[in-house]
């Protein structure tokens, strides 16, 4: 049997998340304390005593779904259970990149504190220059992902930030762009549309500094070429070299994410090789992409498991 991993992104992060999983695993555990050894940062505290306002800062929240996904990998890996493919939804790119031999566990681990840092950093500063009318993002529902980028592309401050499905589509932008680009949206069919509780408008050109400062914070890293089937956000293709995953690493953060793109491309390996020979794992806290996955035409055929507790590792 194939595997193919996908890796959850910022807010799937809830307090208590693998404290089960690394109870049962003491692989798991030792992911927990290497980590805390190699960002100062006691990552147990962080997982399962820190409240969830905290929690969801993205300084935090990045290293707790990284250390999160990572003990589930190794907990998985005790059982003869490691990828054939990988793929993660923004932050969970990493995790990715690390599960791809593309990154080692000691950078994975320094590169997602210092992301996270970033981040949080640039979103205090986006908030405080526009105190009262701050950027942000906002899912359409019920629109293909195709129309909502035609919509986004003519409003100003407006952009398709994640393609999450064919009935789902998250926007970023300025406050009045995010009104302009929701109203456009409703008119042109919109089921329903959403302002999201984040911190920032991620995954547009508005978050260019933390892109400028983020590539400064990569230099000294080295992306090794990935040594299982990896594939990009940013471009919705495989990734086969180690230099263009280091670009995309910066991109991504004023660029869209692909994610119905990346999972047709998987989907149609899978089917070219077989379905009966794969299995689809969330690999990490919370069940989205398993969602998102069951929402495409080929979810049926071969579906996507949540794997996130010590009862689902041992139920493989």
């Amino acid at each position: 049997m194939k595997y193919a991993f996908l890796f959850p992104g910022q807010g799937a992060q809830a307090q208590g998340m693998m404290k089960d999983v690394c109870e049962a695993f003491l692989e798991a555990r030792k992911v927990v304390d290497d980590m805390s050894k190699i960002t100062g940062k006691d990552i147990a505290k962080l997982l399962w005593d820190t409240p969830q306002e905290e929690l969801n800062r993205s300084d935090n929240s990045q290293l707790a779904i990284t250390a999160g996904s990572l003990a589930v990998m190794a907990a998985l890996k005790t059982k003869g259970i490691e990828p054939s493919a990988a793929m993660g939804f923004s932050l969970g790119e990493f995790p990715a990149l690390y599960a791809a031999g593309i990154l080692s566990f000691e950078d994975v681990s320094k590169v997602v504190q210092q992301r996270g840092s970033i981040m949080q950093e640039v979103c205090e500063k986006i908030a405080e220059e526009n105190a009262g009318n701050a950027p942000g993002m906002s899912a359409i529902l019920g629109l293909p992902p195709e129309k909502v980028e035609e919509i986004a592309s003519k409003v100003e401050g407006a952009y398709a930030a994640n393609l999450n499905s064919v009935k789902q589509t998250v926007i970023s932008g300025t406050a009045a762009g995010l009104d302009a680009a929701e109203k456009a949206c409703q008119e042109a069919g919109a089921r329903r549309v959403v302002r999201l509780k984040v911190a920032g408008p991620f995954h547009c050109p508005l978050m260019q500094r933390a892109a400028d400062n983020f590539k400064v914070a990569l230099e000294p890293y080295t992306f090794a070429d990935p040594k299982i089937t990896l594939f990009s956000n940013v471009t919705g293709k495989k990734v086969t070299e180690g230099a263009p995953a280091k670009a995309s690493a910066v991109d991504h953060l004023t660029h869209p994410v692909r994610w119905t793109d990346e999972e047709s491309v998987l989907a149609e390996m899978i089917k070219a090789d077989g379905a009966e020979n794969w299995k689809v794992l969330e690999i990490g806290p919370g069940k989205v992409l398993s969602g998102l996955w069951g929402q495409t035409d080929f979810g049926a055929e071969c579906p996507c498991t949540p794997i996130n507790t010590a009862e689902s590792i041992n139920s493989l």
